[in-house]
């Protein structure tokens, strides 16, 4: 892996794990000073190694469900081409814009709670710019499993690592939160390691309460996870995305137990309209993507209809929250 030694890898993990840790508790688990710590993270954020910092929040727990897109364009220049990216970027609702190359040209999650609403925008949206939509598939988001950059440790990772480190979806229980809450995890879910501080500087309240409050949110599921973002380019990595097609669906949770193990999956996730299963990996090449599946095939004959996948990833926005406040 470019440009990272052991400890910086295990820096990283351990930001990945809950990137809220301080960095004496990171020292301890890595065997590092504090002051050394916190030169190699600084370090890592200059090099653009990371990224940011992020809450992954549950945001069906508030009410919402996610709708996807998947649009071909036709008759789209460059200048038009991002003109639509931006008009989907500001849209308050909109969870991910992104594009997977190989198949589809911008891919679209959109947050909804309210479908009047929604298709008030979607029916702008078409006004403004269906002339251009050559093809779009539609399909509803169910719910997804977020597990540790186990690539980061491929050596010494354990088992125990690739539990589930987040849960999301449909089906949780509805949990009620106050405005206050608002605020909170509109600040903290694209800074995740703000100081509580300048969160309660900014809340306008204790630190205590500011706690108290996160430790609640996070025992209500509607906090799942701290997370550091990775900019796996940097390293020689890259994102893939698989579409899974079953032919035996009586076999699909002894597949996704299977898959949990890889420690290149960061994300196995589920949607109706589509296909039956669908995955997230950080790897080196498409080789390695290829060798991966075919172990899959093997493992589990006749049980898959076919794999899609897609690489070539460009993120132009991605947030686990609907822009609830101004």
């Amino acid at each position: 892996m470019k440009n990272l030694d052991l400890k910086d890898r295990k820096i990283l993990y351990e930001l990945d794990f809950n990137c809220r840790q301080t960095n004496t508790q990171i020292g301890k688990k890595v065997g590092l000073k504090k002051d050394i710590v916190s030169y190699r993270i600084r370090k890592l954020q200059q090099t653009g190694i990371i990224d940011n910092y992020y809450t992954v929040i549950d945001a069906f727990r508030l009410g919402y469900n996610l709708f996807r897109y998947y649009i071909n364009f036709q008759y789209v220049l460059p200048q038009l081409r991002e003109e639509i990216i931006n008009y989907f970027i500001n849209y308050r609702n909109i969870a991910t814009v992104s594009h997977f190359s190989g198949k589809y040209d911008l891919i679209l999650l959109i947050w909804v709670n309210n479908l009047n609403e929604f298709y008030r925008f979607w029916n702008k949206s078409l006004d403004k710019y269906g002339d251009y939509f050559e093809r779009k598939i539609f399909s509803v988001y169910i719910h997804g499993v977020g597990f540790r950059k186990s690539y980061l440790m491929l050596e010494e990772f354990k088992k125990g690592d690739r539990i589930e480190h987040e849960y999301f979806g449909a089906g949780n229980k509805i949990v009620e939160i106050d405005k206050n809450d608002y605020y909170l995890i509109n600040e903290i879910s694209l800074n995740a390691r703000i100081p509580l501080i300048e969160l309660s500087n900014k809340l306008n309240c204790s630190s205590q309460t500011v706690n108290y409050r996160l430790n609640n949110l996070k025992k209500s599921g509607v906090i799942q996870a701290f997370r550091v973002g990775i900019n796996e380019t940097k390293l020689g990595l890259k994102r893939f995305k698989v579409d899974i097609y079953l032919k035996e669906h009586k076999q699909r949770d002894n597949i996704i137990n299977y898959i949990k193990q890889i420690p290149y999956v960061l994300y196995i996730s589920t949607s109706t309209g589509l296909c039956d299963l669908e995955i997230e990996l950080i790897l080196e090449n498409s080789n390695k993507l290829t060798e991966i599946l075919e172990e899959i095939n093997v493992h589990f004959p006749n049980s898959i209809k076919k794999f899609n996948y897609y690489g070539d990833v460009k993120i132009y926005k991605e947030t686990f929250l609907p822009k609830l406040l101004d």
